[in-house]
């Protein structure tokens, strides 16, 4: 599984079409994280000011119909993510069907991101 982090409106705008966020046309591809623990360090440093709440769509990259490449960050991972870490970038849309499961981000006190929850 890979995971792709998005304020929740966005992803619920257009249910009957395939998920093309800005990123696709600004960089070629879908940014996505490798794991949960990555995704959160994704959604602390860039994310903070984004509309909330702010979900984690889980996607099984096997369903993809777009290739996914495992590259590497530029210029580097967030902070905790270890150097080296890979991501995979989807160059087409994220196909619904591939999204298994849409999780949220839980925010602590101090506004940093703690975990990841079923959807209210």
């Amino acid at each position: 599984m890979i995971y792709h982090v998005v304020p929740l409106a966005e992803w619920t705008a257009d249910p009957g079409r395939p998920y093309a966020p800005a990123s696709l046309a600004d960089d070629g591809f879908v940014h996505c994280s490798p794991d949960e623990a990555t995704a959160l360090a994704v959604a602390g440093a860039f994310y903070r000011a984004a509309p909330r709440p702010l979900a984690v769509l889980v996607v099984d990259e096997h369903r993809l119909t777009a290739p996914c490449r495992w590259e590497a960050p530029d210029p580097a991972p967030p902070h905790g993510v270890p150097d080296g870490t890979l991501f995979p970038h989807v160059h087409g849309p994220l196909d619904r069907e591939a999204v298994v499961r849409v999780l949220r981000v839980r925010w602590d006190g101090r506004d940093r991101p703690v975990d990841l929850a079923p959807p209210d």
